[in-house]
C-alpha cells in the first residue's frame, strides 16, 4: 500500500477479512492506527463468527475468498462491503465498493466510505416506513407516546405478550430518536449470569478461562446509541444490582477489569411478565424496578386489534412472496375470513410465520384457505378479540371493506395518489387495484385532492 494515508470522516468498526492472515493483520492493524476499530479473519468461518459476536459498519474482504458469499450473507445489508478485486482471477462477489490491485491506501479509504454511503442509504430506505404497522386506536396510542419521548433520554419499559412486536417497537423508538450511534440487543434470558455479565460490560483478558482477549461489551457498542433489553425479568439479583448502578450512573467496569467506562446510551428494556407481581413476590428488586419504570409501553395483543390483521398480513406476504420467488396477489376472501378470526396466542409473530408459509407452500396467486396452517383453521370461539361484535353488527363481507378501504386510501396517500405507486406499496398489480376499488364503490379518480 502506498499514498498518504487521510482519516475517515468518523471513525467505524471494519472486519478485514482475507486468507492470507497476514495481510488481513497488517491492514486492520494500520486502519486501527487511523483511529478505527479493526479486526481481522483469515477464513469465511471466522469472519462469520466475529460478525454474530460483534456487528460491524464495513467489511472489507479479498474477492477471492473461498465462501465470500457467506461472509457477505452473515453481514447484512446494515454493514457496507469493500471487495478487494484479486490481480488475476474475478470474483462473484458484489460489493458496494471494490479496489483494484495494486491496493493504494487512499483507495481503500475511499472505498470505505463509499460502502459506509451505500449501508447508510440502504437503513434510510428500510425506515421510510415505520417498523410497527396497525392504526387500531391501542397501537396509535403506543405510538403517539413512543413517539413523543423518542428524543428524550427517558429509560423505557416495553410490556406485553411475547410476539407482539416489543423489539420492532424498540427499534423504531431508537429510529425516531435522532442519536446517532447504534441500536444494540440483548436476549438476557439466552444467557446465563456470568455470559450476560460479560456481554454487557466487556471483559479483560485472563477475567476467565477463555477469555484469551479483551472484549468490548454491548453497554460501550451502544454508547451514542440505543441498548435493548430484552426479558430483562430472567437477570439474576446479582445481575440486577449492577444494572441498577449502571441505570443511574451511566458507569461500569468491564469484567476482571478496574478501569471505569462512563456511556451515553438509551437505555430500553422489555418483559412478558408482570414486574410488579415480581416485586411482590421478591423475585424482582423494587428500587431497579421503579429506576426502569420511567416511560412504560405495553404492546397489544393482536387478538385485541383484529382490524390490523389485514394490513399486517398484507405486509408480511409481499416480503414472503419475494422469499418463495414468485408473485402472490393477496388473499381468497375465505383466507383472509379464516386469518381475522383466529385467535393468534403467539400474536404478529404468529401471523408472519403463518403467512409465510402459505406463500411457500401456495400455488395460486392468492393465498386460499388451504396454504394455512391447521392451527389457524381449527378456532373456537373468539373471547375480547372484536370480531364477534362486528359480524353481530354486519356481515364480515361488510366488516372487512372498512379496513380494506382504508389500507387503499392510506397507499394512495403515501405514494402522492399515484396509482401504480400504490399498487405495488400494497403489493399488488394495479389491474387489481382497480378491481378492488370498484368492489369496495371507490372512485379513485374522484379522490385525488384537486380533482
Amino acid at each position: 500500500m502506498n499514498d498518504s494515508p487521510s482519516l475517515l470522516p468518523t471513525p467505524c468498526r471494519l472486519l478485514v477479512v482475507d486468507d492470507d492472515r497476514r495481510k488481513a493483520s497488517h491492514l486492520a492493524q494500520w486502519l486501527c492506527g487511523l483511529g478505527h476499530h479493526a479486526s481481522a479473519a483469515g477464513t469465511a468461518a471466522e469472519a462469520v463468527q466475529s460478525l454474530a459476536r460483534a456487528a460491524c459498519d464495513v467489511v472489507v474482504i479479498d474477492g477471492a475468498l473461498a465462501d465470500a458469499p457467506r461472509v457477505a450473507a452473515a453481514a447484512g445489508a446494515g454493514a457496507g462491503m469493500v471487495v478487494l478485486l484479486p490481480e488475476s482471477a474475478g470474483t462473484a462477489l458484489a460489493g458496494d465498493a471494490a479496489v483494484a490491485a495494486p491496493v493504494r491506501d487512499a483507495d481503500v479509504l475511499a472505498a470505505i466510505d463509499r460502502a459506509r454511503s451505500a449501508a447508510a442509504g440502504r437503513a434510510a430506505a428500510a425506515a421510510v416506513a415505520p417498523a410497527v404497522l396497525g392504526s387500531h386506536p391501542a397501537l396509535r396510542r403506543v405510538l403517539d407516546i413512543a413517539g413523543r419521548i423518542a428524543a428524550t433520554p427517558a429509560t423505557v419499559l416495553v410490556t406485553g405478550e411475547s410476539g407482539t412486536g416489543k423489539s420492532l417497537l424498540a427499534r423504531e423508538i431508537h429510529r425516531a430518536s435522532g442519536r446517532t450511534g447504534r441500536f444494540v440487543e440483548v436476549a438476557c434470558g439466552a444467557l446465563s449470569e456470568t455470559l450476560l455479565e460479560s456481554e454487557l460490560f466487556g471483559h479483560v483478558a485472563g477475567a476467565f478461562t477463555g477469555a484469551t482477549a479483551d472484549r468490548e461489551g454491548r453497554f460501550l457498542q451502544a454508547d451514542g446509541g440505543t441498548i435493548f433489553l430484552d426479558e430483562i425479568a430472567t437477570a439474576t439479583p446479582a445481575m440486577q444490582v449492577k444494572l441498577l448502578r449502571v441505570l443511574q450512573d451511566m458507569e461500569f467496569e468491564p469484567v476482571g477489569g478496574a478501569r471505569t467506562h462512563a456511556v451515553d446510551a438509551r437505555v430500553i428494556l422489555a418483559t412478558h411478565e408482570h414486574l410488579e407481581q415480581l416485586v411482590a413476590d421478591g423475585r424482582f428488586r423494587a428500587d431497579l424496578y421503579w429506576r426502569i419504570n420511567v416511560v412504560t409501553l405495553e404492546m397489544p395483543p393482536l387478538r385485541s386489534r383484529a382490524s390490523d390483521v389485514p394490513l399486517l398480513a398484507t405486509h408480511f406476504l409481499r416480503a414472503a412472496a419475494v422469499k418463495a420467488g414468485r408473485e402472490v396477489e393477496g388473499f381468497t376472501a375465505a383466507a383472509l375470513d379464516a386469518l381475522v378470526s383466529h385467535d393468534w396466542p403467539g400474536n404478529v409473530r404468529e401471523l408472519g410465520h403463518a403467512v409465510e408459509r402459505a406463500a411457500f407452500l401456495g400455488r395460486g396467486s392468492l393465498v386460499d384457505v388451504a396454504d394455512l396452517p391447521p392451527s389457524v383453521l381449527s378456532r373456537g370461539p373468539r373471547v375480547g378479540g372484536g370480531v364477534a361484535e362486528v359480524r353481530d353488527a354486519a356481515p364480515l363481507k361488510a366488516a372487512m371493506a372498512v379496513p380494506e378501504r382504508q389500507l387503499i386510501l392510506d397507499a394512495l396517500e403515501r405514494s402522492g395518489w399515484r396509482r401504480d405507486a400504490a399498487a405495488r406499496a400494497l403489493g399488488i398489480n394495479r389491474t387489481t387495484l382497480y378491481k378492488k376499488a370498484k368492489r369496495l364503490g371507490m372512485d379513485l379518480a374522484a379522490l385525488a385532492p384537486g380533482r
